[in-house]
């Protein structure tokens, strides 16, 4: 009895003894827990062209953060898609924030972030959109919205101070085409306003629907107006539309993409009629020689994936995640909303690695950056031909 209760004992101070050790190693090398984060994309909606890319960038950059502990804690990415429905991202913001308890989101369109920022200001969560609408400027109506790269109406203002300063022939003439959703007319009204403060003429204005397939009876309208440039707000699917008409009505109007307008995707679909096209371009494209380009490579080399098969929307969502997750290392407390929002607050001229322009943040300014580039399509590839400009 004796010789098997001393046997019990030498175990059970052994079971002890690893049970430390294992708790030692547990404590030293494990996070504080998860934070998690919302995504609400289009992947199916009427912006889906774009917003699918740009939310497997956003995905992309939290799967390689996921294994890295930040201020002791790993990070989660949460996200659906919302099918560009206001109604939907609603509901969708609701589960994020009831369910899921996320202390921070990446949005999408202007219309549901617009709808959305009262309830994100109240429920404190900092919310960084693919909408970069004029509106998300006024802190006061929205205190936890922040945008990371040029707004809509800035990158309308860059546009036409570069046409100002480059045209030849006396006052310039616009015209604006877009479509009629928040997203397609959050610019227009600043354009005008700008556009007649620099002495250029807008002579027309034209609505083409977000999934047009034809937009001859308005390039015809615009056409009596003969416009030096037009000014496009859209996604890829109707620029190329609008490229392909004109050329087939053998317009000679210089066409010019606010960001969303202008990326790799727009070539395939609008084949010749590209050429000559310029776009505003926020972030940089894959095949860019950057600094911060190298660390996608890597990335998706080590998921099997190829970089020649992504494009510059991948990066722009790539982007906002990273800019977020910058912000919750400088928080006081990156667990809460208040917190990541400080954090985001002390954000100073953040280096990206030329993926974007550098942005800045401050308790007074939520607007990263005014900063964007102008590319040219040639031979089917976007050719850079600024540095960073503004108005």
């Amino acid at each position: 009895m004796k010789k098997y209760l001393a046997g019990f004992l030498m175990m059970m101070l052994v079971f002890g003894v690893l049970a430390a050790c294992s708790g030692e190693e547990k404590s030293s090398g494990s996070s504080k827990g998860t934070v998690k984060f919302g995504g609400i994309f289009d992947i199916t909606g009427g912006t889906g062209d774009v917003g699918t890319p740009y939310a497997e960038g956003a995905r992309a950059y939290f799967e390689h953060m996921a294994d890295q502990d930040i201020n002791g804690y790993k990070v989660e990415l949460i996200g659906d898609d919302y099918a560009y429905k206001i109604p939907e991202a609603q509901k969708l913001y609701q589960k994020l924030k009831s369910k899921d308890k996320v202390s921070a989101i990446l949005g999408w369109g202007t219309g549901d972030t617009e709808a959305l920022r009262q309830q994100v200001a109240a429920d404190k969560l900092p919310y960084i959109s693919g909408s970069y609408s004029e509106n998300l400027k006024n802190i006061e109506e929205s205190p936890y919205n922040f945008l990371a790269a040029a707004t809509y109406s800035d990158q309308a203002r860059s546009a036409l101070k570069w046409i100002k300063d480059n045209h030849s022939g006396g006052t310039p003439t616009v015209a604006l085409l877009y479509n009629d959703t928040a997203f397609g007319k959050s610019p227009i009204e600043d354009a005008k306003n700008f556009a007649k403060e620099i002495g250029i003429e807008v002579v027309d204005e034209q609505i083409v629907e977000l999934q047009a397939l034809d937009a001859t009876s308005q390039l015809l309208n615009m056409e009596k107006k003969n416009p030096d440039y037009a000014i496009i707000q859209q996604t890829w699917g109707a620029t190329a539309t609008i490229l392909k008409d004109a050329k087939k009505l053998g317009l000679d109007t210089q066409f010019i993409g606010l960001n969303w307008a202008a990326g790799e995707g727009l070539i395939p679909i609008a084949g010749d009629a590209a050429e000559g096209f310029i776009g505003v371009v926020t972030h940089a494209f894959p095949y860019e020689d950057l600094p911060g380009i190298a660390e996608i490579k890597t990335f998706l080399e080590s998921k099997g994936e190829k970089l020649e098969d992504k494009n510059q929307k991948f990066i722009q969502g790539w982007v906002s995640a990273r800019i977020m997750v910058e912000g919750m290392k400088l928080a006081d407390d990156p667990t809460t909303g208040e917190g990541i929002r400080g954090g985001l607050e002390k954000l100073s001229n953040l280096d990206l690695g030329g993926l974007a322009a550098p942005v800045s943040f401050s308790a007074d300014n939520h607007a990263g950056t005014n900063q964007i580039r102008l590319a040219k399509v040639e031979n089917g590839k976007f050719e850079i031909f600024t540095d960073y400009i503004g108005y």
